[in-house]
């Protein structure tokens, strides 16, 4: 199985420290936002990881070269100047992706949810990563009866996920994911995880900073 990393976005909210730097380079806790996911991937069994690039996209391909530092081959998709959403992203990197069922990881995530190369979608078209409402995201994105859970809470999509990369096939050049994941679900085609661990969305100043103490107090 191989990897995806969307790191493509020009994370306008952690501004300015994205005026001068990749959003997924942006340090935490000593390590390259970025670095957390590809080690875990190494350690987990993967082999091979895509990542997408646009904004500062060289700075990603000068510090993490072809990833053999971390034991990975990493492959770049680059979108130029395009901005393709997350979808778009998906979808214009299958040619690297391949048929095989693909991990899907949002750059600008970080938790502890586990990495399984082996992991079977047992004819479900995605498998979703799923959180309770963070205080900045309290409507979350799906109801638990979307999800295939009991209850009948709203939980946020986690950023992780995995995916049947034909789901991405024949679509307009720029869409989000959540288009695809919505009508995965309204086939009755998803499966999900409620993951109670850590999870962080480091997606302003004010999140990076939070995430960095967390991860001072528990040693990660």
């Amino acid at each position: 199985m191989k990897a995806m990393i969307l790191a493509a976005g020009r994370g306008s909210r952690l501004r300015p420290l994205t005026d001068r730097i990749a959003k997924p380079l942006v340090r935490l806790g000593g390590k390259r936002l970025i670095e957390y996911h590809l080690e875990r991937l190494a350690k987990s069994g993967f082999k091979t990881v895509i990542i997408n690039i646009a904004y500062k996209g060289e700075q990603l391909r000068e510090q993490l070269g072809n990833g053999s530092r971390y034991g990975l081959h990493i492959q770049y998709s680059d979108e130029g100047n395009e901005v393709l959403e997350t979808g778009g992203g998906i979808a214009n990197a299958l040619p690297l992706l391949g048929e095989d069922t693909i991990l899907v990881i949002s750059a600008d995530v970080f938790s502890d949810i586990p990495f399984d190369p082996n992991f079977n979608l047992d004819k479900k078209d995605a498998h979703f990563f799923v959180v309770e409402n963070p205080a900045h995201h309290l409507d979350g994105d799906f109801s638990a009866a979307e999800l295939a859970l009991s209850g009948d809470q709203r939980y946020t999509y986690a950023g992780i996920g995995y995916y049947r990369p034909e789901i991405f096939k024949q679509r307009a050049r720029v869409f989000a994911m959540s288009l695809c994941m919505h009508e995965a679900i309204a086939k009755q085609g998803i499966s999900s995880t409620l993951h109670s661990g850590i999870w962080f969305d480091i997606g302003t100043a004010t999140r990076l900073h939070e995430a960095h103490h967390a991860i001072l107090d528990k040693s990660l």
